[in-house]
């Protein structure tokens, strides 16, 4: 027995019907896609969660519990204070200075890290620093206030 003696069993393959090649050919005028309605017209593509035009279950069930709630942290890190005590010459770094010369909005949280170094002795009014910048301040002799 050779590989050229070797074909498929009798009736397991079959002609592939040639849709929308006329009556004659079995597959002519709607092609298999019967009267009218959405199926039939061309570019049909179910979508998921379709429900034949109904509002889908995923928009009917109630929506709880994925939502996160983020505080809104302006950052500052020291290089940046720095530069802030420089041009303005402020000795005191709190909100209500922030905005008045246009570094934070009115409903910004203030958040102190540590990257670069402060020079000067300074009052911070804050609500976070990071530890780092924590232990930088008071070592350097500043003094901090924490705010909630």
């Amino acid at each position: 027995m050779g590989l050229y003696k070797l074909y498929p069993k009798k009736g397991s393959i079959k002609k592939k019907k040639r849709i929308g090649r006329g009556n004659s050919a079995g597959g002519g005028k709607t092609c298999g896609r019967g009267h009218k309605g959405q199926k039939s017209r061309s570019g049909y593509s179910k979508k998921k969660g379709f429900e034949g035009g109904q509002t889908p279950l995923y928009k009917r069930i109630p929506k709880f519990g994925l939502k996160k709630k983020y505080k809104k942290y302006q950052i500052f890190n020291l290089n940046d204070i720095e530069n802030i005590v420089l041009k303005n010459k402020i000795k005191i770094i709190n909100k209500q200075n922030l905005i008045k010369i246009k570094k934070i909005k009115q409903n910004k949280k203030i958040k102190i890290l540590s990257n670069g170094t402060l020079n000067h002795k300074i009052m911070i009014y804050a609500n976070k620093f990071s530890k780092k910048a924590y232990k930088k301040l008071l070592k350097n002799g500043n003094k901090l206030k924490l705010l909630k």
